[in-house]
């Protein structure tokens, strides 16, 4: 449950974070639907690696 928690919190930061970096312009013209696309997907990237680092470091930082 806490996983999918910071999912939710990782996901919109991510997005946001994304936006800030101006891909559209590596990508052909009029291709509007493969740059939201990418973004999403990215985006979903990004916050499956924030996500299981965060929750990996919670959890060994209790082993010790």
């Amino acid at each position: 449950m806490v996983k999918m928690a910071l999912y939710i919190v990782t996901l919109p930061i991510s997005i946001w974070v994304l936006e800030s970096l101006r891909i559209e312009s590596f990508f052909k013209r009029g291709r509007v639907l493969q740059i939201k696309i990418f973004y999403l997907m990215m985006s979903f990237a990004l916050s499956y690696f924030v996500t299981n680092f965060l929750y990996d470091f919670a959890y060994f930082s209790q082993l010790t």
